[in-house]
């Protein structure tokens, strides 16, 4: 057992304080041995009450039998009370009492336990027997299968490179459940949980035969047993060692090694040692109770195997989380193996997914789940299933019934006739086709309906169904007239009808159908007509809808258009575009307005390129937030706003603060735009700008590619408080400069750095000075479908001659 640790004591603390915590610590320590000595004692004592049932002797005769035992085996007292747990536990007779006791003989020993173990004991190597001698004690905290796994790797890692522990059990019917595992994923041992009765497994084969099976020839023991693993080479040699047992070994133990090679006389020795250990501890586990819980009494299997009909009885198998995660089959009738296909004999001590695999996919699976949990009986719908009759394969129809018992389940197949399918089906069908049918005896005047009927008029069955003369009564005033006349058409001439009305019930108007025939006489007389009653009452509304949804969709894509067309009309009033290249203040520029093509809204971005009074020349370039009228209006707002404050000499940050101030008091005080504004004074080829919130211009000098850096500038309309700056950039001979918006860069949903990158690359591969290159560069950038609009001046400074 260990202690907590001790947290360390400030040397400045109280003397108090420090004495405290000595205190508390030895008190710990005192605890933890305490413990270790009650656990040690109760093996101790368990190990004298075997000795005892076996001797009839006293406590202390007993005590001194163990003593004996093992000083001549050279053991210390824990492990030797642990063997005897594990191999001289009393067995239980017949009628479930103890055996009748065994007599001294003449040396004070007892028949049947000897006083020390074989010869070979002794040759122990000393270094494997400290090593048991340090499990036997670590056995005493092993609490579960799962600890005892635990336990034993970190025993055995070490000394024998052991990478994985599992420990199995036998169960009924012979299939192998994993008790506890370590060194293995969870994924794995769910896959191994189970192991079914199958050859070839050599875990199995070491239970059948009693003794271990060494697996030190990967090569070989591949083709001879099913390896687990996965893959298989994970572990190159493994040992399977069943637990001594008198009557048959039920557990074995294996121990996986990822290293090839055999193992040596010390490794055998010392996990033959570990196994003899373990074997007392994992009978401590497994109390009688649970040893019965194994498989059903007698009597229920008894019971099951008389059943006429297939039946089975399940118990819940849980996993770590409690959640059942299959059921086991205690108990089946003989007609189970072949409504499951024969799934190899009988299913009784399997588990059921491995008998029905499909069954996690049925609803079965979740009625047996709630009836486990809630105990209300589960009643499936009838479903389609293969079964084996008379050695051939038929799909019949059966329906399923799951019943509680504490807690197992009880399953019952019913089987339903011919009769009974196709009258299933003709309920299915009326329910699917949300209608009924209908007879009318003409001669008698007798009726008769299905229930179906009944619901879809909306009429209580206690009232009987309605005569087919009197049959137009039950429609809106509106539709008696028609039906009324295919009635009378059809009783006379026999005249088929299919007609649509209305009734008024509780839940509104609804829309039905009558579609009816007559059988006649041998002289052609109408004695009998069919009919069926549908209703059509969610198709109309649905008809309704999509027409009413049509007509709105048509209304307002009117709207959208006309919209759009007055937008377009609007922004080539504000904003018309040159037809060819324009010279400002001895600069070259050409623009380029292209409106998006997805979408029928028109976007607000816009531009100004006018030569100043004194000469130099304004270039600015902008883009509304939004799109659509409200959008045109703030373009046009900025655009004319903006070349009046240049004109009457403002300062470039000083109109963009301004135009800032416009945008949050205007009609759409959230609204925002983006600007870049720049003017050029041809004097000494200074282009000054400030940006609020663009993208940066673009400078082609000498074949290179670069982006302006840009001034601090915020969005308009983000902020009361804007700042702003401007930058300078001398041009020179042969300088080209490009002024955008963002959708020349910009596709969703890639980062605009990308578009960027994209923009320098295509200049520099389309560096062309004629008219027109402006058009060559945006074919190459863009070659989608657009989803801006995009919006470019591209400002040329002729070269010297």
């Amino acid at each position: 057992m260990k202690s907590e640790p001790v947290a360390p004591v400030d040397p400045g603390a109280a003397p108090d304080l420090v004495e405290l915590t000595r205190v508390v610590a030895q008190q710990r320590a005192e605890m933890d041995r305490l413990r270790e000595r009650a656990a040690t004692s109760a093996v101790v004592e368990r190990a004298r009450g075997v000795v005892i049932a076996l001797t009839g002797g006293s406590a202390d005769a007993a005590g001194e039998i163990l003593l004996q035992r093992a000083k001549a085996a050279r053991r210390t007292l824990l492990e030797e009370c642990w063997i005897t747990l594990g191999e001289l536990a009393p067995a239980r007779s017949g009628d479930g009492t103890s055996p009748e006791r065994s007599t001294e003989d003449g040396n004070g020993t007892m028949e049947g336990l000897p006083v020390a173990d074989p010869p070979t004991a002794p040759s122990t190597p000393d270094d494997v027997a400290d090593a048991l001698s340090r499990l036997s004690r670590a056995l005493v905290h092993a609490e579960t299968h799962q600890d005892l796994a635990r336990c034993l790797l970190a025993h055995l890692g070490k000394d024998l490179d052991a990478d994985s522990v599992m420990i199995y059990a036998r169960r009924t019917g012979g299939c192998l459940d994993l008790l506890g595992h370590a060194g293995v994923d969870e994924r794995l041992a769910a896959q191994w949980r189970r192991v079914p009765p199958f050859s070839g497994v050599a875990v199995r084969d070491a239970l059948q035969a009693g003794e271990p099976r060494w697996l030190e020839d990967f090569a070989t023991d591949s083709t001879r047993y099913l390896l687990i693993g996965e893959p298989p080479e994970r572990w190159l040699s493994r040992a399977w060692l069943p637990l001594p047992a008198g009557d048959g070994s039920r557990v074995c133990i294996g121990v996986l090694r990822g290293r090839p090679g055999p193992f040596t006389p010390r490794d055998r020795a010392h996990l033959l040692g570990a196994v003899r250990l373990c074997s007392g501890r994992l009978r401590a586990f497994t109390s009688p109770s649970e040893q019965a819980s194994d498989a059903p009494p007698d009597a229920v299997q008894a019971l099951f195997a008389a059943l006429p009909v297939p039946a089975m009885l399940l118990s819940p198998l849980r996993g770590p989380s409690g959640d059942t995660e299959d059921f086991r089959v205690d108990a089946a009738t003989a007609r189970v193996a072949d409504l499951l296909g024969g799934t190899g004999g009988d299913p009784a001590g399997r588990r059921l997914l491995e008998v029905w695999p499909g069954l996690p996919d049925t609803p079965v699976w979740q009625g047996c789940l709630d009836t486990l949990a809630g105990g209300e009986t589960y009643e499936s719908e009838p479903f389609a299933h293969q079964e084996l009759v008379d050695g051939t394969a038929e799909l019949t129809t059966h329906s399923v019934r799951v019943t509680r018992l504490e807690d197992a389940l009880v399953v019952t197949w019913v089987r339903h006739a011919s009769s009974d399918r196709q009258e299933q089906r003709l309920a299915e069908l009326q329910r699917l086709g949300s209608l009924g049918w209908a007879n009318w005896n003409l001669t008698t005047g007798e009726s008769s309906w299905s229930s179906q009927v009944f619901g879809i008029l909306g009429r209580d069955p206690v009232d009987g169904p309605v005569p087919l003369a009197d049959f137009p009564r039950l429609a809106m005033a509106g539709d008696r007239s028609a039906l009324r006349r295919a009635v009378a058409a059809l009783a006379r001439e026999g005249r088929p009808f299919d007609v649509a009305f209305r009734i008024r019930g509780s839940h509104g108007v609804r829309h039905l159908r009558l579609v009816a025939e007559v059988v006649a006489d041998a002289h052609g007389t109408p004695v009998e007509a069919h009919g069926i009653v549908q209703d059509l009452t969610a198709r109309r509304r649905a008809e309704l809808a999509l027409v009413e949804s049509e007509r709105a969709i048509l209304t307002q894509h009117d709207v959208l258009q006309s919209e759009r067309t007055l937008v377009a009309r609007l922004q080539n009033a504000l904003l018309p575009l040159p037809e060819r290249e324009v010279n400002l203040a001895g600069l070259r520029v050409e623009v380029a307005y292209l409106p998006a093509q997805a979408g029928i809204h028109v976007g607000g971005d816009w531009f100004s390129a006018i030569e100043l009074p004194d000469g130099d020349a304004l270039f600015v370039v902008g883009d509304v937030a939004g799109h659509g009228v409200d959008a045109v209006a703030t373009m046009a707002q900025l655009r004319f706003t903006t070349k009046g404050m240049v004109i009457t000499g403002s300062s470039m940050t000083g109109a963009l603060a301004r135009l800032n101030t416009l945008l949050l008091h205007s009609r759409d005080s959230h609204g925002t735009a983006t600007m870049v504004l720049a003017r050029y004074r041809p004097g000494d080829r200074r282009l000054l700008w400030a940006q609020a919130g663009h993208t940066p211009p673009l400078l082609v000098r000498g074949g290179e590619v670069t982006y302006m850096r840009r001034p601090p500038g915020m969005l308009l309309g983000a902020t009361a408080t804007p700042h702003f700056e401007e930058a300078e950039c001398r041009l020179e001979p042969g300088d080209r400069v490009l002024l955008y918006t963002d959708g020349l860069v910009e596709r969703p949903p890639e980062n605009i750095d990308l578009g960027l990158r994209r923009l320098a690359e295509a200049v520099a591969a389309h560096p062309g000075e004629g008219p027109g290159s402006l058009g060559t560069l945006l074919d190459s950038m863009l070659e989608d479908e657009r989803r801006d609009d995009v919006c470019v001046l591209d400002i040329r400074v002729p070269e010297e001659r």
